[in-house]
Parts: structure tokens; sequence; C-alpha cells
């Protein structure tokens, strides 16, 4: 059965709290329920994780390198800042799409570059929570073209 790895980075643990107006009042549990539940109705292990620190994101994704098939990563503000998790991904190969419940291309001017696009298969961004289930098949789509 095929696995992957949905790590969300900082602050997206106050999903439901935190302006909602722009992410949504879904909380963190309920889109980790909600994607992993999908992942089971695809044949698709899902394991979530979140931290709010930089270090412990690159790690989770050393650790991903022969546990899973693929990441969703939602990095939050160090997509726009990390090369280290930028660096994580290009060095452990593992295929990741990159993740964001806003459309980061219509807010600040800060938010529009990504550390993390061009070391990833592809991006989803503006559909909310939705944006899960839509990274999960993308990245189910990616591993069977390249499986």
């Amino acid at each position: 059965m095929p696995s992957i790895l949905v790590l969300n980075g900082p602050n997206l643990n106050l999903l439901g709290l935190r302006e909602p107006d722009i992410y949504g009042a879904t909380t963190l549990a309920e889109v980790e329920a909600d994607v992993i539940a999908y992942g089971a109705g695809k044949g698709v292990n899902v394991t979530c994780q979140q931290s709010n620190q930089e270090g412990a994101l690159v790690d989770a994704i050393h650790a991903a390198r022969g546990t899973h098939d693929g990441i969703i990563l939602n990095a939050g503000a160090y997509t726009h800042t990390s090369i280290a998790l930028r660096d994580a991904i290009a060095g452990t190969q593992v295929p990741t799409v990159e993740l964001h419940l806003s459309n980061i291309h219509a807010r600040e001017s800060f938010r529009h570059h990504s550390m993390i696009a061009p070391v990833a298969v592809g991006m989803i961004c503006g559909f909310g929570a939705a944006g899960y289930s839509l990274a999960l098949d993308a990245i189910i789509g990616h591993l069977g073209e390249t499986g």
C-alpha cells in the first residue's frame, strides 16, 4: 500500500482559529482526519505530522526517505524563506507536492515566491482544506506515472 506523509508547518496547528477569513474554519485535526479517510478510500496510507520548528520539518522530510512514497507539504511561511526545506526535498528525492490553503499569488507580494516550488512535483493552492484531497490525488497520479 503506498504511503504518503502530510507535513504541516508553522501556525497550521491554529487552523480554525487563525484568520478564518483566509484559512477557513476547519481545524487541523479535521483536515488530518479527512485526508487520512480520503487516502484509505484510495488504498493509500496517510500519516500526518505538524511542527512549528523548521528543523523538525527537515528531520521529517529526511525520515520520509525509505518510509513514504511521497510528501504533501504545507510549509506555511517557511515556503518563502527556507532553503533548508528546499534542500531536504532535493536531497531526499521524495516526490513532494507543495500545498497552500490560500492562493499565495493573490496575497502579499512576499508570499509570491516559493523556495519549495523548484523542487516540488507541483503545487496546489487556493482551495482551502479541499486542497489536501487535491494534493493527495496529484501525488498518487504522479507516483502512478513514475512508479
